[in-house]
């Protein structure tokens, strides 16, 4: 081959190689590659990281105490020595955040605030706002303008998911199910009343006609509530306590469970499906 001389050979439909003298086309390949790596690590950060959820929490045990805070620190806040040690019991772990971008969330129930977010502006007793999402992440939710179809704006929520995974047949007909019912005239704007048909009505009452469709028996409001809705609502108060202690506070320290005190009880998500 002509050392000058290019050439290119099909290679199916993604196009044809290029194919250049020597060991330039490998140079060319593996620089095409180089400037498509920081773009791709960008949307694989982007995709695991949500601002809306908020900071990760960590737990490490030092001075013995249980510490709580964002990161791990290189000295420990209490006695200010270098954080480190072998012992696998003092190996920092995450705290599992109960709250979840909804939009990622298929057929589920959820849950948050009305105004705000959990994390900075929820005191315990702002009202909240419930919806049930399709397959695709959209939030379907009932208020004074009637069901809304929302896209954005439940990234930080608590999720009930309401479809086991091998549920192939209800999850094929979930939009359609769901789209039938928010057409009927009951959840019309002008039938909206704050106490007594709202959007919890809307939410249940989708679910008890899922629970009908497949020959289940229904849930009635303090049922549904008091199994599926207060273990998440507690999760989430043991949580937002926490996490704004660290904000105020740069860390959280309670004696280690060694010295006879338990310290907060570590938050993971409620399972159960309904």
């Amino acid at each position: 081959m002509e050392t000058s001389s290019l050439r290119s050979q099909p290679m199916g439909r993604s196009g044809y190689w290029l194919i250049l003298p020597g060991s330039w086309w490998i140079r060319l390949l593996l620089w095409k590659r180089s400037l498509q790596r920081p773009r791709l690590l960008a949307q694989k950060v982007k995709a695991m990281y949500c601002p809306e959820a908020g900071k990760p929490l960590i737990k490490f045990t030092h001075c013995k105490k249980s510490i709580y805070s964002f990161s791990v620190p290189r000295h420990c806040p209490l006695c200010q020595q270098e954080v480190g040690s072998g012992k696998l019991e003092e190996a920092p772990v995450s705290i599992s955040n109960p709250f979840t971008d909804g939009h990622q969330e298929k057929c589920s129930f959820l849950l948050r605030p009305t105004q705000g977010t959990f994390l900075r502006e929820y005191d315990g007793k702002s009202d909240l706002h419930v919806g049930i999402t399709n397959t695709n992440g959209v939030v379907y939710n009932y208020n004074q303008r009637g069901v809304r179809r929302d896209q954005a704006g439940w990234e930080q929520s608590l999720s009930v998911p309401l479809v086991q995974p091998n549920m192939f047949g209800l999850r094929d007909q979930w939009n359609r199910y769901l789209e039938d019912f928010s057409a009927m005239g009951a959840w019309l704007p002008h039938r909206y009343d704050e106490d007594h048909h709202n959007c919890y009505s809307y939410t249940l009452s989708f679910i008890n006609c899922i629970l009908t469709t497949e020959g289940k028996e229904q849930l009635d409001k303090n049922e549904f509530t008091e199994k599926y809705v207060i273990p998440r609502t507690r999760l989430a108060s043991k949580y937002i306590t926490l996490y704004r202690a660290i904000e105020k506070h740069g860390f959280y320290a309670v004696d280690h469970p060694d010295q006879g005190t338990s310290p907060p009880s570590e938050v993971v998500c409620a399972e159960g499906y309904v």
